[in-house]
This record gives C-alpha cells, structure tokens and sequence, in this order.
C-alpha cells in the first residue's frame, strides 16, 4: 500500500521554518515569534498590496478621475442648456410670426366683410331712397 509523502514534506518545511527562524533570533523563541509576525504580516501585506501611500494615490487617481467626468458632465448639460435656449427662441420667434400671419389675415377678412356690408348697404338705401 503506498502512503503519500505530503504529511512528510509539510512537517519537514515546518521543522525548517522553526529551525531558521530560531537560528536567526539566536535561540531565543520569543525573538523568533516575533520575527516570524512580522514575516508573516510583510507577506500578507504584500499578497493584498497594502502599502502606506497605496490609498493615497487611490484617493489621488480618484478624485482626477471625478473631476474628468464632472468636466464631461458639466459640459453635456450646458449643450443641452445652450440648445435648449436657441430652440426655444427659435420658437418663441416662429410663434410671433405665426401670430402677425394670423392678425393680417384676421385684418383682411374685416375689411372684406366691411366694403361688402357697406355695398349692401348703399344697394338696400338706393331701393328705399335714403341716402346714407
């Protein structure tokens, strides 16, 4: 039956670990747990990327990054804005002059209906001899 040799190697990495980290602190266990925290926490620092001016540039890129699209946005909303006002006018302008149309016409149709009752009225007055 064959057994698998990882329990082995992983006891033996173990016993290696154990054994540097004492032989560098001098014998000294607790010098050697020290050091093996703050291996341990430069390792897992570095696995996440965790450096002290990492957020500081974050917050940097960020706040560019705002600025770029708050510009992008404030220039959408005064074309929006500035098209806005010109159609606006444009219609203000078609309105008044659809209006002036529409009085001429209203204008033309008075005087038409005016010199038409004025004739019927100077025919009906010759019939009954009045002169006004």
């Amino acid at each position: 039956m064959s057994r698998s040799k990882a329990p082995m190697a992983v006891g033996l990495a173990a016993a290696g670990g154990i054994g540097y980290y004492l032989y560098s602190a001098g014998g000294s266990p607790r010098a050697a747990e020290k050091q093996f925290e703050s291996d341990a926490h430069h390792m897992a620092a570095k696995i996440k990327g965790e450096t002290p001016h990492r957020s500081t540039d974050l917050e940097h890129d960020g706040r560019k990054v705002g600025q770029e699209v708050g510009g992008k946005i404030d220039n959408a909303v005064e074309t929006i804005n500035r098209d806005m006002s010109k159609a606006r006018s444009e219609t203000e302008s078609y309105a008044k002059a659809a209006k002036a149309d529409a009085l001429k016409k209203v204008d033309q149709f008075d005087r038409k209906v005016e010199e038409g009752a004025a004739k019927s009225k100077s025919y009906l007055s010759s019939w009954f001899g009045s002169s006004k």
